[in-house]
């Protein structure tokens, strides 16, 4: 069993918090086969931000800036935790110093910076992931192998959505979120990205899109100390903020594989605390799924004789194994910490056996293809192609 030794950046972030127990917690459930985990260094530019550290991570030191951790012989992963700005940059030095990365999504502002990371951590042979954590639940992984053993056909359409309010109120506090210098592409890569994720794990690669990006309010009130969920109370005198990344966006896809995919998200939802859906379409059946079911597939076969064809409701249960090691019986939700325990389990394992899974820098790379067509599209009004990355 090998200790794998950890940095997490951004370390008092809702994110740095749900990764930092997410190391802790893996063993509990999934066990020790794959290695475990020690949270060695805690980063964070604001150490009073952190509060029992103690506990989070017995023993962990505390670092005020990430470089300090880059070259350190004594950690094995950087875990970034941090803005998106900061993605790029912190990921390519460490994975210049040769240490394995795990990387919160977006990858990187651009698909070129992407691809840059993904091309060094090939050539230094390193472990890469980006925290797509939602397609690991295992309900998606029922929804892959019906679709790649042929049960629904050839995939004709994909739909899919993911909604919030976080801004649908116009006064609600402006943050990091809507700064197009610290989040360049907004919604984009923030809640795009996840529903990008279900797009390259259930069908495949995208070649074409076209986008409409809409910024819904252009300013916003700032409150000192407001940050995603919390707030303060509002006196009339803020000095207001311009947003400056999209608050959603629509789009037209088409994927390499012939099939058709039409796909919307936002933050400006008003009443949609959290919508998640997808559907996929094939010549034979189809799938359909929503987090408010989150262990919940829906499942259509024109196998089935005529008078009895509709949707079933299938429920992942023990039969899954990853299921099998948080709970024993069917029906009972894992839920987005799961997930995230799951995927940091997932990292771990992929250290020791030296083994990549999906989602890497390759991955991301074509996520943020997808992201920079979508800021192309809707800046020029027009379809945009996205090359295939040469072998």
């Amino acid at each position: 069993m090998r200790e794998v030794r950890v940095a997490v950046l951004g370390a008092s972030g809702w994110m740095g918090k749900v990764h930092t127990m997410a190391y802790n917690t893996f063993p509990h459930f999934l066990g020790t086969s794959g290695g475990t985990a020690r949270v060695v260094a805690l980063v964070e530019h604001n150490p009073a931000l952190l509060k029992d550290t103690d506990i989070r991570a017995p023993g962990a030191r505390i670092e005020k800036d990430w470089q300090s951790v880059i070259n350190d012989p004594e950690i094995d992963l950087i875990d970034i935790c941090l803005p998106d700005n900061l993605h790029y940059e912190v990921a390519r030095a460490a994975l210049l110093a040769g240490k394995h990365v795990y990387c919160e999504k977006p990858l990187a502002d651009t698909a070129e910076q992407a691809r840059e990371l993904a091309d060094i951590a090939k050539a230094k042979g390193v472990i890469t992931r980006v925290g797509h954590a939602f397609p690991r639940n295992p309900v998606h992984d029922l929804a892959r192998d019906i679709i790649q053993s042929g049960e629904i056909g050839e995939i004709t359409l994909f739909k899919g959505c993911q909604h919030v309010d976080m801004y649908a109120d116009p006064t609600s506090p402006f943050m990091w979120r809507a700064d197009g210098r610290l989040a360049p592409t907004g919604i984009v890569g923030d809640t795009g990205s996840h529903v990008f994720s279900f797009m390259d794990f259930l069908v495949g690669r995208v070649s074409s899109l076209v986008a409409d990006n809409i910024i819904v309010t252009r300013k916003r009130p700032v409150v000192s100390g407001s940050n995603m969920g919390q707030g303060g109370k509002l006196t009339g005198a803020e000095e207001m903020a311009e947003v400056t990344n999209p608050d959603a966006t629509n789009l037209l896809v088409k994927f390499e594989n012939g099939a058709s995919g039409i796909v919307d998200f936002s933050r400006v939802a008003t009443g949609r605390k959290f919508k998640q859906t997808y559907e996929v379409y094939g010549t034979k059946g189809s799938i359909a799924y929503d987090y408010d079911e989150v262990n919940r597939l829906r499942f259509y076969s024109n196998d089935d004789r005529e008078g009895r064809r509709g949707f079933r409701e299938i429920d992942v249960g023990t039969e899954n194994e990853t299921f099998r090691a948080f709970l024993p019986l069917p029906n009972f939700a894992l839920g987005y910490n799961e997930s995230k325990i799951i995927e940091a389990f997932e990292v771990i394992r992929s250290i020791t056996t030296n083994t990549l899974a999906w989602p890497t820098f390759e991955t991301g790379h074509h996520i943020c293809q997808i992201i920079d067509a979508c800021m192309e599209s809707s800046r020029t009004r027009a379809w945009v192609d996205i090359p295939a990355v040469a072998s």
